[in-house]
């Protein structure tokens, strides 16, 4: 069962990252287009970023959170190594951004979010640093 769960939380991971990358991104262009003053466009990116959280971000954080903990239960010697606890560290980290992109998701919807498309540009690299460190973390396991 083991390779199974694995795989399956491996597909969880990639469908989460691919939707923590994309949500910022519309989050540029709605400020792109609210800086533009094109209300129709806005409603769009709302529309869009509302149905990725909704419906591709979050059963995809669930998955990777409930499968993870299955591949833990399986092994739970690696909770006493230490490139285990920085990694659970980072997915911590990365549930938190996830909720983060809950509040500006509601903030641009509402017309209540003045960041600008530059905090929006920086913003949507943060999750690719987590990224990088978990894969050397789960592939090389340095500690």
């Amino acid at each position: 069962m083991y390779p199974w769960i694995k795989a399956l939380h491996l597909v969880a991971v990639v469908t989460w990252f691919a939707a923590l990358f994309y949500l910022p991104r519309l989050y540029v262009y709605h400020a792109m287009a609210r800086d533009r003053g094109d209300r129709q466009a806005t409603d769009y990116f709302t529309v869009m970023a509302r149905k990725l959280y909704r419906g591709i971000m979050t059963p995809s954080m669930i998955a990777v959170l409930v499968l993870g903990g299955a591949l833990l239960l399986l092994n739970p010697g690696w909770l006493g190594q230490g490139w285990m606890h920085v990694k659970l560290a980072l997915v911590v980290v990365l549930v938190g951004y996830h909720h983060v992109c809950l509040v500006y998701l509601k903030q641009l919807a509402a017309d209540r979010c003045r960041r600008g498309q530059r905090f929006f540009r920086v913003f949507n690299e943060l999750p690719v640093f987590a990224l990088l460190a978990i894969v050397i973390l789960a592939v090389v396991k340095p500690f």
